[in-house]
């Protein structure tokens, strides 16, 4: 095993499902610690400070959103990939909004899992750069001097269609909730439906088929993620 490698704090109070991840999670090269419930997962944050939690929110002792609270007011930037049930639209998303940085659907495939992985620690490393330019594809946005290309051609937004694709690079491979845009773009003074007219029109100018867009993608009944390559 690589002492370098990141290492993933499994939380889930079923053996057969942490066994499941961490053979899995292992096989990727991964260093994997485990926890039972929320109380051990706090701890073991906080004594191995790993760089990726995953999180199943239906612990024994907490309820998993207790435990992103407790990180997140506590200062912690760690990022949390949450397990939650397929129906379980309305915990992703509080979930979500408390700071956790993805989720994943079970059952999962173990695809899906690596690319949320990966996804996440990207990200962490992206806000840990803060990189003024940044690509995706075809797509450019100069954070800078507020440039976006789109294949070489400048591309012209309007205020609020760049606050919008601004917000979603500074999270790129995030998933940003509706009421998380609407409080920063709007103070979270307007309608889901005002913000999803800005994201269709923001569409039409940096996709190459809006209706089927590359970049920026629908978390159906939840938000919008801006794609990483």
């Amino acid at each position: 095993m690589n002492a370098n490698a990141p290492t993933i704090l499994i939380v889930d109070d079923e053996p057969p499902i942490r066994r499941l991840l961490r053979t899995s999670v292992g096989s990727q090269g991964f260093q994997v610690i485990e926890a039972g419930d929320g109380r051990s997962a706090l701890a073991e944050v906080d004594h191995a400070r790993p760089d990726l939690v995953i999180l199943d929110l239906g612990l024994p002792d907490m309820d998993g959103l207790e435990v992103i609270r407790a990180l997140r007011d506590g200062g912690n930037a760690v990022p949390i990939l949450v397990l939650s049930s397929r129906a379980d639209e309305k915990g992703k998303v509080e979930a979500l909004d408390l700071g956790a940085d993805d989720y994943v659907t079970k059952p999962f495939g173990t695809a899906e899992l690596f690319a949320r992985i990966r996804a996440a620690l990207r990200h962490r490393l992206q806000q840990q750069g803060e990189q003024p330019v940044f690509r995706s594809g075809d797509l450019e946005v100069d954070l800078v001097r507020r440039i976006v290309r789109l294949r070489g051609d400048e591309v012209k937004l309007t205020p609020k269609e760049y606050d919008i694709l601004r917000m979603l690079v500074a999270h790129a491979g995030k998933v940003l909730t509706h009421r998380m845009l609407m409080n920063e773009i709007w103070g979270g003074e307007t309608d889901v439906q005002y913000l999803r007219i800005y994201v269709r029109q923001l569409r039409q100018k940096i996709e190459a088929n809006p209706e089927q867009p590359r970049h920026i993608l629908t978390e159906t009944g939840i938000g919008y993620r801006l794609r990483m390559d």
